[in-house]
């Protein structure tokens, strides 16, 4: 008997949201995205509507998968869903968002409440049920800006949701966060007993407004008779609890086995090891995974794609008005553009800190630098050193690893960065490691879709994802270009060490000249 089971996975990403529509040996009956902004008001800041985004997001993609497809939506037996984390969104007892979403890493704005948390609970005892420094990005310092600069809506915030969460509220009426993701509601998540500690919320979060923690494949409700209207699926139709879209794109990756490790070329660049326990680290972030009994350890730069992305907006008119007179995608003229400069850039060295920087070093007023440039150096040169400087980062991260006592046997590359050829060639010279791309390269959507097969039971595990996912794209290091770049990764990691107090010095002026525009 034919199985024509089908699934909907939905990623609502940085810069784009993605949905496709599987079968249940895989393959992808509709593919579709739609490009979006971030809003970034001040410096370090960075938001998105729930609504207009999130949500305007999946109601179209939804829509348009099943018109693509052709399909009954009643052929639909579950949906997953996934976006960027940690998100904190507070809504009010209607479920209506009270203020822009605050966004993931590259959003700083809570630097100073990191100290006054600490202050209120102790350093030592958030290391404790943490596992992890805490950081800007986490949930109580966010909670603790809100209550002193929005006072308004700290009053009326009867919920606080992350991005996957608020979809999924959307979808079913449930208010859940997924155990992977809740990692970062620190200090009151204990990511050992994966439960909230009341003696770690203080005066920040009264417990019944924080969504329960649930493993990303459980089935947390079912399709409402509104949302079904709205995005035209079935009523009753299941729906997982989901994850963040590292985590969905790290089984887009096929990352399955203990040291695998997953390099996401994203807005931001993010990383997912798969570990056999739970580490503890002030550097990077040791997590359960998305089922009971999985572990992981993970890291983040601020920057990715997000750097490219300036350049291009800043600095690439010539190829932007290219791609509307003759359609060549801008960011690939610039890729060929970069190939007319040599490995290693003319001897140029980027610090890619651009929005500070998450790991291996936390340091949210860390900031940029272009070094050693000379009247010789060309655009090119400059664009290289950009493509450059994230894969010394990756490097940096991937070192740090080892210096934690983990094994790393294969690096999966996905995200919308392993479009650029260069990129994951640079990347792999620098790191002296090949690299394998999966087959297919719809992302975190299509992690959503198969997590949401194993929900009802189609699969017994997220582990089966090689039954999905294949990989013979290869990209194999090579070793002359892995020599030019040890000459010049120490430099790299001097300039950083050399300069970091200047960088905070620039870091408060900056700050200061924002506050008097906006005094």
């Amino acid at each position: 008997m034919v199985d024509d089971r089908l699934f909907l996975g939905i990623d609502v990403g940085s810069y784009e949201s993605k949905g496709v529509i599987t079968d249940v040996n895989g393959k992808v009956l509709a593919y579709e995205s739609i490009p979006h902004v971030i809003n970034f008001p001040h410096p370090g800041w960075a938001e998105q509507d729930a609504d207009k985004v999130w949500w305007y997001d999946f109601i179209t993609l939804s829509r348009r998968l099943i018109q693509k497809s052709g399909i009954e939506a009643k052929r639909i037996k579950a949906v997953g869903c996934s976006g960027t984390a940690q998100c904190v969104l507070p809504i009010d007892r209607e479920g209506r968002p009270l203020m822009p979403a605050i966004l993931y890493g590259i959003d700083t704005r809570a630097e100073k409440e990191v100290t006054e948390v600490e202050a209120l609970f102790g350093r030592e005892k958030i290391l404790k049920h943490c596992r992890h420094r805490l950081i800007a990005q986490d949930l109580g310092p966010r909670l603790l800006w809100i209550k002193k600069n929005r006072p308004e809506v700290y009053e009326k915030m009867e919920s606080v949701l992350t991005s996957t969460s608020y979809l999924v509220y959307r979808l079913t009426g449930s208010q859940v966060i997924d155990i992977f993701t809740a990692y970062d509601s620190a200090p009151m998540f204990d990511v050992q007993q994966y439960r909230y500690l009341p003696e770690m919320t203080g005066d920040l979060i009264c417990l019944h407004k924080l969504p329960d923690p649930v493993w990303s494949t459980e089935i947390v409700g079912t399709v409402t008779a509104q949302a079904a209207n709205e995005i035209g699926l079935a009523e009753g139709t299941p729906v997982i609890a989901g994850t963040s879209d590292a985590g969905a794109e790290a089984l887009s990756a096929g990352l399955a086995e203990v040291g695998d490790l997953m390099i996401m070329y994203g807005s931001s660049t993010y990383f997912i090891l798969k570990t056999d326990r739970l580490l503890f680290s002030q550097t990077l972030w040791g997590d359960s995974f998305l089922e009971p009994d999985t572990f992981s350890v993970a890291a983040g730069m601020a920057v990715g794609g997000s750097l490219t992305r300036w350049y291009r907006d800043n600095f690439g008119n010539e190829e932007l008005a290219r791609e509307k007179l003759t359609g060549q995608n801008a960011y690939a003229a610039l890729a060929d553009l970069a190939k007319l400069s040599p490995p290693g850039a003319n001897g140029l060295v980027m610090l890619p800190y651009f929005s500070g920087e998450r790991t291996p070093f936390y340091d949210p007023s860390a900031r940029g630098m272009l070094f050693g440039l000379a009247l010789t150096h060309s655009k090119a040169d400059i664009y290289r050193a950009i493509l450059e400087s994230i894969a010394y980062g990756i490097r940096h991260n991937v070192e740090a690893m080892h210096d934690a006592g983990l094994n790393i046997h294969r690096y999966l590359a996905v995200g919308g960065g392993i479009r650029n050829r260069l990129w994951l060639q640079i990347v792999s010279d620098v790191m002296g490691q090949e690299q394998l791309v999966p087959n297919q390269v719809h992302g975190a959507c299509y992690g959503d879709a198969f997590m949401a097969a194993v929900g009802i039971g189609v699969f017994d595990s997220v582990n089966e994802i090689s039954r999905w996912v294949k990989c013979d794209d290869r990209i194999i290091p090579n070793p002359n270009n892995t020599g030019i770049y040890n000459s010049l990764y120490p430099i790299y990691r001097n300039l950083y060490d050399r300069t970091a107090d200047l960088m905070h010095e620039i870091a408060e002026i900056q700050k200061k000249t924002a506050a008097s525009k906006d005094g």
